[in-house]
């Protein structure tokens, strides 16, 4: 049986909306992607965090759930840490109202390719990486923030080597936040944030 894992990478947030304090918004959009994870089934999820952070993952992940220490908050990083699995994905914990569908297309190309990307939507950047592991080498070093599916494919020996698949949006900035569809079930944690800062405003 092929071993998969989804690690939630808490990198840093550079954006709040206004009114809201940066380490609250910081916490409350992790809490909702770790709440995501814990919906999949098939795989086993943890988080990924930078040791200066450590604190954020002690706030949002439930007792059992695997933390990796790595000493940069990149996908590379955070596939350097992994042993046991066959395959893994890493994804953005600025994405509260991802749907679980997505992360389950990014980890089905793996059956016939070696990596696969989600673009975030409105880029740049990517929403998250998946591989199978060990990560082949000519994988380039992936910024979640920076990264366009074009410069993952150009250092692909075969283009057929990558699976683009479905993008989804990262909270970065207004123009994200206003595309949350309040009807969405999910991020809760990020929805009473902005709820409260909507009546405190």
């Amino acid at each position: 049986m092929v071993r998969r894992v989804v690690v939630a990478l808490l990198g840093p947030v550079t954006w709040a909306p206004p009114g809201v304090d940066p380490v609250r918004w910081r916490t409350a959009l992790a809490e909702d992607t770790v709440d995501l994870l814990a919906m999949l089934t098939e795989v086993d999820t943890a988080v990924a965090v930078t040791p200066a952070d450590r604190a954020v993952a002690d706030a949002v992940t439930w007792p059992d759930m695997a933390v990796y220490e790595v000493p940069e908050p990149t996908p590379s990083a955070v596939f350097a840490a992994l042993s046991g699995y066959d395959q893994a994905a890493v994804i953005a914990a600025d994405a509260p109202d991802l749907p679980g569908l997505t992360i389950g297309k990014l980890l089905r190309p793996l059956t016939s390719r070696p990596v696969a990307v989600a673009p975030a939507e409105g880029g740049p950047g990517l929403l998250g990486v998946a591989a199978r592991l060990p990560v082949p080498p000519w994988l380039p070093p992936v910024d979640l923030d920076e990264t366009l599916p074009a410069a993952v494919r150009a250092a692909a020996p075969r283009p057929g080597d990558l699976a683009v698949t479905p993008a989804w949006r990262r909270l970065r900035g207004p123009a994200d936040l206003a595309a949350l569809d309040p009807a969405v079930e999910g991020w809760e944690a990020t929805r009473a944030l902005l709820s409260g800062a909507a009546h405190a405003g």
